[in-house]
This record gives C-alpha cells, sequence and structure tokens, in this order.
C-alpha cells in the first residue's frame, strides 16, 4: 500500500517595513508595445458608477464636457 505524502502547513511571511529595489537591474516592459494602441482603463467613483451603467455612457458624457470647454490658445510668435 503506498502512502500519500503528507504536506507540510506553509509559513505566513510578514510584510517588510521597507523593500530595496535594485534599478540597476530593471528590465524594459516587454509587453509596453502591445499595450500602444490598447484603451486607457479608470476607476470610477461609486457615486459616478450609480449614474453611468456603461462606457459608452461614460464616453458619450466625457465628449460632451470636452465639446463644451473653451479651445486652448497656442502660443503666437511676435
Amino acid at each position: 500500500m503506498k502512502k500519500t505524502p503528507t504536506t507540510k502547513p506553509r509559513k505566513v511571511q510578514e510584510m517588510a517595513s521597507e523593500y530595496r529595489f535594485d534599478y540597476k537591474k530593471a528590465k524594459p516592459n516587454r509587453f509596453a508595445a502591445r499595450m500602444k494602441d490598447e484603451p486607457l482603463i479608470v476607476m470610477i467613483e461609486p457615486d459616478v458608477a450609480k449614474v453611468f451603467k456603461s462606457s459608452e455612457q461614460v464616453n458619450k458624457a466625457l465628449r460632451a464636457l470636452i465639446s463644451a470647454m473653451p479651445e486652448k490658445k497656442t502660443a503666437t510668435s511676435r
């Protein structure tokens, strides 16, 4: 008869109060090029989420707000 392997209980590690990151070992994000054309994701507050039930509604409201904003004046050379 085979003995079933016993698993040891895992030790829970507490988080350190501070972590040091060695930026010399950092690598560029290899997925950044894929994300260039992806939509921007933002978190909205719960009270706003009660009003807007879909992303289309949020986009429509933001576009209306953008169209109501005054145009930025560009610097003119003298």
